[in-house]
């Protein structure tokens, strides 16, 4: 059962009122539903078939008391003509379309206002084709194409209706939209914070809260930004203050106790974590099996920031990390001028796909599904790009813009035989499931950003300027050299949003039944 959407929901958009102005002109007004935008695509005799582009279309963002009004200047209609129109409609996070709308004008005696009659067709929810308001941040236009898969995404309705005492759509129609959150408003029903000091087992610098200044929304797009703890807390506070996260009630209680992260007591030599930054996931409001995910993201520039885009297992299935799986659609570094012993970029210019998997976290066996590719143009943290994945009980497939990166078959055999365990001692976790296991379960989306620490910035690659200020977990060496590294975050421009990563959607289909 999906459990995004915990409020009652409105499947078919009210109908509108249509009225003819004099001596031009045409005026929209649609009841509101609890809506946070409201979109209408019309054309003057020419049909519209599906989610076909109008000759007008707009997307309406503030409301006029209890109804959302459009009036179009220029539009003169005749007896007989008739308007071809749809509308879409964004209720938290969640889309709603009416397709394949007819109203035809009489004459004048239909003047003031008339009410147009209904067509008779199923509550649908799809993809929008309407760009997001015009103040929308992104800075380059993409279209939601997968031609490697075979799924034009735009070309097809994404059909659901409701099913009966339940809120979990049932798709009536492949590919369906699932899930869609286009970040007008910050849905925390959907994305719980994480609170934890833990680091994740990599020891790393930050801590995760849930803070405005780490984690927001601002014109259409969700800010995942580090700032220093020092900036909330005072100097003083990182040798000898305590941090304590246990919190109170069910959105401020730490969220992970292990390697300390729900404490930490500074002390000279021994700072509590020096960086403040976000982490959330949908595991309360979003879980899912199969389906294929994007994300459209532009990453942090800036020396050691480590910004992700990954999926974790709802129910730890098959036991515990990385027995149960673990899905990275994207992971990058925020490093300008960052190599490998071969002199490979391996900073934000670079991204990887990585699958993790094995029967304890001694055997991991991530390499037998990683990828990693260069941008063509500028870097990654530039513009936005589209980061995705299809993953069904064949097979997972890595995108970036739309480009196939990485296929992950472990074949009729299963990932036991794939990462070569059925030549070890081990017993097979996966036993008697699925060739797909441990990723045959559903899993929630994860975004962060996360700050040095163990694993991810080896001593081996180079930094050039100056060289990686810390060994293994030292945060006393890292916060040291804060005059080296801070300036590359850019804090005193743009708002210091250079190191943020910014999210303009998440968007989660289902592909067929």
């Amino acid at each position: 059962m999906w459990v995004l959407f915990l409020l009652p929901l409105v499947w078919a958009i009210p109908k509108p009122t249509i009225t003819p102005l004099t001596p031009s002109g045409l005026r929209w007004e649609i009841p509101d539903a609890d809506y946070e935008l409201v979109a209408i695509h019309f054309s003057i005799n020419q049909d519209l078939t599906g989610v076909q582009a109008g000759r007008y279309n707009v997307d309406v963002r503030t409301k006029q008391g209890s109804s959302w009004v459009y009036v179009q200047d220029g539009v003169t209609l005749h007896p007989g003509d008739t308007v071809h129109y749809w509308l879409y409609a964004l209720s938290r996070g969640r889309p709603s379309q009416d397709l394949n709308q007819v109203w035809t004008y009489s004459g004048p005696n239909t003047q003031p206002p008339v009410t147009h009659a209904p067509v008779t067709h199923a509550p649908v929810t799809h993809a929008p084709v309407t760009n997001k308001p015009a103040h929308n941040p992104k800075t380059e236009a993409v279209t939601h194409k997968t031609p490697s898969s075979g799924h034009n995404i735009d070309s097809v309705s994404f059909n659901a209706v409701q099913k009966d005492c339940d809120d979990s759509p049932v798709c009536t129609s492949y590919p369906c939209l699932i899930f869609d959150d286009e970040f007008n408003t910050f849905d925390l029903k959907t994305w719980e914070h994480e609170i934890t000091a833990g680091g994740g087992g990599n020891w790393e610098f930050q801590y995760y809260t849930n803070n405005r200044t780490n984690s927001y929304v601002k014109n259409g797009v969700l800010y995942l930004k580090p700032t220093l703890t020092s900036d909330q807390y005072g100097l003083n506070f990182l040798e000898h203050g305590k941090l304590e996260l246990w919190g109170a009630g069910p959105y401020d209680t730490c969220t992970g106790n292990q390697f300390y992260g729900c404490e930490r007591q500074g002390a000279p030599g021994r700072l509590v974590n020096p960086i403040q930054s976000a982490k959330i996931r949908s595991s309360r409001g979003f879980n899912f099996k199969y389906g294929k995910v994007e994300i459209e993201a532009k990453l942090p520039t800036g020396d050691w920031l480590w910004p992700a885009i990954w999926m974790m297992p709802t129910y730890d299935s098959y036991g515990g990390w990385p027995a149960s799986g673990e899905i990275d659609i994207m992971e990058s570094r925020g490093n300008l001028h960052y190599h490998d012993s071969k002199g490979q970029s391996q900073g934000v210019n670079r991204m990887g796909s990585t699958i993790h998997f094995g029967p304890d976290w001694t055997h991991d066996n991530w390499g037998r599904g990683h990828a990693e590719k260069d941008s063509k143009h500028g870097t990654f943290g530039d513009s936005f790009h589209k980061y995705g994945l299809e993953w069904d009980e064949n097979n997972m497939k890595f995108f970036l813009d739309d480009e196939l990166i990485l296929t992950v078959d472990p074949g009729n055999d299963g990932f036991w035989k794939y990462g070569g365990y059925d030549k070890t001692h081990f017993t097979n976790p996966w036993a008697g499931a699925s060739k797909m296991a441990p990723f045959d379960q559903e899993f929630f989306i994860i975004l962060n950003v996360a700050v040095g620490g163990q694993n991810f910035f080896p001593d081996s690659f180079t930094n050039t300027g100056y060289a990686k200020p810390w060994k293994d977990a030292d945060s006393t060496a890292f916060w040291n050299a804060r005059n080296l590294w801070y300036p590359t975050w850019k804090p005193n421009q743009n708002n210091g949003e250079d190191a943020a990563m910014q999210i303009n959607y998440v968007k989660v289909w289902k592909l067929k039944p």
